[in-house]
This record gives structure tokens, sequence and C-alpha cells, in this order.
């Protein structure tokens, strides 16, 4: 009958660590790509308005959002306190919305142009004349689903 005996002196070999900086800049590369930036600015000031019964949207590239509120204090030296509607990054006008809506529909795909959703994101205080100017322009835009952000309602028996 043989022995079995037990080889003493030998260790494991050190695990390699030249490949550690290939897989530190393969995931450093993956999250630049994944994660998304803030795409606009506020220049507006826009609280909106408390409601109990919120949908949350699902693709949020097909959301484009307008803005309508009064300048924020650092911009209303050139833009006034009157309420403005602010596209993307910048302060326009309502007949700058069909531009705006026609920039946003060629970036996705042919499929998907149809579910686009115009979220609009209005202040509390400001009067329905200009939302009804956006909403108008909208509608002839044949941009027909229309969103309104609002927040969430801390108490439940207002």
């Amino acid at each position: 009958m043989a022995k079995f005996s037990k080889k003493r002196g030998k260790s494991s070999p050190a695990i390699s660590t030249a490949s550690l900086p290939d897989i530190i800049f393969m995931l450093l590369f993956f999250f630049m790509m994944v994660t998304v930036l803030r795409d606009s600015d506020l220049k507006l000031s826009v609280n909106t308005p408390e409601a109990t019964q919120l949908t949350k949207l699902d693709e949020k590239s097909l959301v484009n959002y307008i803005y309508v509120g009064r300048p924020t204090q650092q911009y209303q030296a050139v833009y006034g306190t009157s309420p403005r509607i602010q596209l993307s990054d910048k302060i326009s006008t309502v007949d700058d919305i069909p531009l705006f809506l026609e920039q946003h529909k060629v970036k996705l795909p042919e499929a998907k142009r149809s579910r686009i959703t115009s979220s609009l994101r209005v202040d509390g205080d400001v009067t329905m004349g200009i939302v009804q100017d956006v909403k108008t322009k909208l509608r002839k835009s044949n941009q027909l689903k229309i969103n309104y952000s609002a927040g969430k309602r801390t108490d439940e028996l207002r």
C-alpha cells in the first residue's frame, strides 16, 4: 500500500493585478456613458401645485418639459418679472414651441414619436392666459398628449 504524503513548502501563486487598471477604466467608462446629467438649467421659479392623485411618467426620454413661471432673481434684470416660458435651457416665446417639439421628435425613433408627452411645469401663481397660449400652440403643433406636473400633497384633508 502506498502512502500519500503532504507536499509542504509549496505556496499558491499570488493573484496578478495587472488587469486591475483595465477593469477600473472599463467601469469608469461604463458609468460615464450610462449617467444622465441634468440637461437644462432652470431660469424660472416654478412652484408646482400640490395634488393627491399623481401618476409617474414611464419613459422620461419621451417627455419634453415646458416651464412657465417668473424669472429667478438673477435673471430678472434681463427678462423682467412677468411670467415667461422656458424650453430646454433658454427663455422662449410661444412661437418657439413648434420648433422645440420638432427638435425633440427628430431625436427619437419613428416608432416612439406617437408616444411623446409634453409636461407643463407651471408655477401656481401664474395666470392661465399664458398657459392657455401654450396649450393652443401645442394643439396647433399636433401635440395632444399633455401632462401637468404637480407635487405630492403632504396633508390629505385640505
